[in-house]
Protein backbone atom coordinates (compact mmCIF):
# COMPACT_ATOMS: atom_id res chain seq x y z
CA UNK A 1 0.00 0.00 0.00
CA UNK A 2 1.42 3.35 -1.04
CA UNK A 3 1.83 6.00 1.59
CA UNK A 4 1.50 9.69 0.80
CA UNK A 5 4.33 11.77 2.18
CA UNK A 6 2.57 14.94 3.25
CA UNK A 7 4.69 17.75 4.61
CA UNK A 8 2.88 19.87 7.19
CA UNK A 9 4.12 23.32 7.99
CA UNK A 10 3.35 26.03 10.51
CA UNK A 11 1.02 27.74 8.01
CA UNK A 12 -1.29 24.69 8.04
CA UNK A 13 -1.85 25.15 11.78
CA UNK A 14 -2.13 28.93 12.02
CA UNK A 15 -5.15 30.84 13.27
CA UNK A 16 -6.44 33.21 10.59
CA UNK A 17 -7.10 35.87 13.24
CA UNK A 18 -3.79 36.07 15.16
CA UNK A 19 -1.67 34.36 12.45
CA UNK A 20 0.16 32.27 15.08
CA UNK A 21 0.12 28.49 15.57
CA UNK A 22 -3.21 27.50 17.16
CA UNK A 23 -3.57 27.77 20.91
CA UNK A 24 -6.59 25.80 22.22
CA UNK A 25 -7.97 25.42 18.69
CA UNK A 26 -11.75 25.25 18.28
CA UNK A 27 -13.83 24.54 15.19
CA UNK A 28 -16.88 26.40 13.95
CA UNK A 29 -19.88 24.64 12.41
CA UNK A 30 -18.60 25.64 8.96
CA UNK A 31 -15.36 23.75 9.65
CA UNK A 32 -12.92 26.61 10.17
CA UNK A 33 -10.48 26.54 13.09
CA UNK A 34 -9.38 29.38 15.37
CA UNK A 35 -7.68 29.86 18.72
CA UNK A 36 -10.45 29.84 21.37
CA UNK A 37 -9.33 33.25 22.66
CA UNK A 38 -9.19 34.79 19.17
CA UNK A 39 -12.68 33.73 18.05
CA UNK A 40 -14.16 34.59 21.46
CA UNK A 41 -12.71 38.13 21.35
CA UNK A 42 -13.80 38.48 17.70
CA UNK A 43 -17.39 37.54 18.55
CA UNK A 44 -17.44 39.71 21.69
CA UNK A 45 -17.45 42.76 19.40
CA UNK A 46 -20.16 41.42 17.08
CA UNK A 47 -23.94 41.77 17.09
CA UNK A 48 -24.35 38.87 14.64
CA UNK A 49 -22.05 35.88 14.96
CA UNK A 50 -20.28 34.95 11.75
CA UNK A 51 -17.22 33.04 10.66
CA UNK A 52 -14.32 35.45 10.00
CA UNK A 53 -13.15 33.28 7.08
CA UNK A 54 -16.31 32.45 5.09
CA UNK A 55 -18.80 34.91 6.70
CA UNK A 56 -21.33 32.16 7.45
CA UNK A 57 -23.90 33.58 9.89
CA UNK A 58 -24.90 31.67 13.01
CA UNK A 59 -28.33 32.26 14.60
CA UNK A 60 -26.87 32.06 18.11
CA UNK A 61 -23.34 32.20 19.43
CA UNK A 62 -21.87 28.76 18.71
CA UNK A 63 -20.79 26.57 21.61
CA UNK A 64 -17.14 25.91 20.77
CA UNK A 65 -15.36 22.68 21.62
CA UNK A 66 -11.60 22.17 21.54
CA UNK A 67 -10.53 20.32 18.41
CA UNK A 68 -8.22 17.76 20.06
CA UNK A 69 -6.78 16.47 16.76
CA UNK A 70 -5.74 19.95 15.61
CA UNK A 71 -4.59 20.77 19.15
CA UNK A 72 -2.20 17.79 19.24
CA UNK A 73 -0.83 18.55 15.77
CA UNK A 74 -0.37 22.25 16.61
CA UNK A 75 1.53 21.27 19.78
CA UNK A 76 3.84 19.08 17.68
CA UNK A 77 4.34 21.89 15.17
CA UNK A 78 5.25 24.32 17.97
CA UNK A 79 7.89 21.94 19.31
CA UNK A 80 9.33 20.73 15.98
CA UNK A 81 9.30 23.83 13.78
CA UNK A 82 12.64 25.48 14.12
CA UNK A 83 12.42 29.18 14.89
CA UNK A 84 13.36 31.05 11.74
CA UNK A 85 16.28 33.40 11.95
CA UNK A 86 14.68 36.80 11.98
CA UNK A 87 16.30 40.19 12.22
CA UNK A 88 16.25 41.74 15.68
CA UNK A 89 14.85 45.20 16.18
CA UNK A 90 17.57 47.85 16.10
CA UNK A 91 17.73 50.30 19.04
CA UNK A 92 16.27 53.19 16.99
CA UNK A 93 13.40 51.04 15.65
CA UNK A 94 10.00 50.38 17.21
CA UNK A 95 9.26 46.70 18.01
CA UNK A 96 5.97 44.99 17.16
CA UNK A 97 3.78 44.84 20.28
CA UNK A 98 2.16 41.56 19.16
CA UNK A 99 5.21 39.44 18.28
CA UNK A 100 6.12 36.77 20.79
CA UNK A 101 9.67 35.47 20.97
CA UNK A 102 11.83 37.43 18.53
CA UNK A 103 10.15 40.79 18.04
CA UNK A 104 9.98 42.14 14.52
CA UNK A 105 10.31 45.76 13.48
CA UNK A 106 6.97 47.61 13.54
CA UNK A 107 5.90 49.11 10.21
CA UNK A 108 2.81 50.97 11.49
CA UNK A 109 1.16 52.00 14.75
CA UNK A 110 -2.62 52.02 15.13
CA UNK A 111 -4.04 54.99 17.05
CA UNK A 112 -7.30 53.15 17.77
CA UNK A 113 -5.59 50.03 19.17
CA UNK A 114 -2.63 51.91 20.73
CA UNK A 115 -0.46 49.13 19.31
CA UNK A 116 2.51 48.94 16.93
CA UNK A 117 2.48 46.16 14.32
CA UNK A 118 5.01 44.34 12.15
CA UNK A 119 4.00 43.55 8.54
CA UNK A 120 2.57 40.14 9.50
CA UNK A 121 0.44 41.36 12.42
CA UNK A 122 -0.70 44.47 10.52
CA UNK A 123 -2.41 42.27 7.89
CA UNK A 124 -5.82 42.10 9.66
CA UNK A 125 -5.96 45.94 9.53
CA UNK A 126 -5.90 45.64 5.72
CA UNK A 127 -8.38 42.72 5.57
CA UNK A 128 -11.02 43.07 8.35
CA UNK A 129 -13.67 45.72 7.59
CA UNK A 130 -13.84 47.17 11.11
CA UNK A 131 -10.04 47.44 11.37
CA UNK A 132 -9.70 49.12 7.96
CA UNK A 133 -11.24 52.26 9.51
CA UNK A 134 -8.48 52.54 12.13
CA UNK A 135 -5.93 55.33 11.73
CA UNK A 136 -2.46 53.95 11.00
CA UNK A 137 0.63 56.12 11.46
CA UNK A 138 4.38 55.66 11.26
CA UNK A 139 5.60 53.39 14.10
CA UNK A 140 5.81 55.07 17.52
CA UNK A 141 7.24 53.71 20.73
CA UNK A 142 5.11 54.09 23.93
CA UNK A 143 2.06 55.10 21.92
CA UNK A 144 -0.24 55.20 24.98
CA UNK A 145 1.97 57.90 26.54
CA UNK A 146 1.65 60.05 23.41
CA UNK A 147 -2.15 60.10 23.33
CA UNK A 148 -4.19 63.08 24.60
CA UNK A 149 -6.71 61.23 26.77
CA UNK A 150 -9.37 63.97 26.70
CA UNK A 151 -9.82 63.71 22.90
CA UNK A 152 -8.20 60.30 22.27
CA UNK A 153 -5.88 61.93 19.74
CA UNK A 154 -2.14 61.98 19.26
CA UNK A 155 -0.30 64.65 21.25
CA UNK A 156 0.83 67.28 18.80
CA UNK A 157 1.52 70.64 20.51
CA UNK A 158 2.63 72.08 23.83
CA UNK A 159 -0.15 74.17 25.39
CA UNK A 160 1.26 77.22 27.21
CA UNK A 161 -1.96 77.73 29.20
CA UNK A 162 -2.18 74.15 30.46
CA UNK A 163 1.61 73.59 30.47
CA UNK A 164 1.11 70.16 28.89
CA UNK A 165 1.18 68.48 25.51
CA UNK A 166 -2.23 68.51 23.84
CA UNK A 167 -3.91 67.78 20.53
CA UNK A 168 -4.19 70.35 17.76
CA UNK A 169 -7.99 70.39 18.03
CA UNK A 170 -7.79 71.21 21.77
CA UNK A 171 -5.38 74.10 21.14
CA UNK A 172 -7.53 75.50 18.32
CA UNK A 173 -10.71 75.36 20.41
CA UNK A 174 -8.90 77.09 23.31
CA UNK A 175 -7.55 79.73 20.93
CA UNK A 176 -11.00 80.27 19.43
CA UNK A 177 -12.51 80.70 22.89
CA UNK A 178 -9.74 83.13 23.90
CA UNK A 179 -10.18 85.18 20.71
CA UNK A 180 -13.94 85.38 21.14
CA UNK A 181 -13.46 86.54 24.75
CA UNK A 182 -10.91 89.12 23.56
CA UNK A 183 -13.38 90.35 20.91
CA UNK A 184 -16.09 90.74 23.54
CA UNK A 185 -13.75 92.72 25.82
CA UNK A 186 -12.69 95.15 23.04
CA UNK A 187 -16.26 95.85 21.84
CA UNK A 188 -17.42 97.28 25.21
Amino acid sequence: MACANTSWSEENFSCSICLDVFSSPVSTACGHNFCRTCITKFWDGQVKYKCPVCNKLFNTRPDLQVNTFISELAAQIRTTVRVKEQPCVEPAEVPCDVCTGTQQKAVKSCLMCSTSYCQTHLEPHHRVAGLKKHRLVEPMDRLEDRMFKKHERLLELFCQTEQTLSSLSWCLSSLSLALSSFGDATST
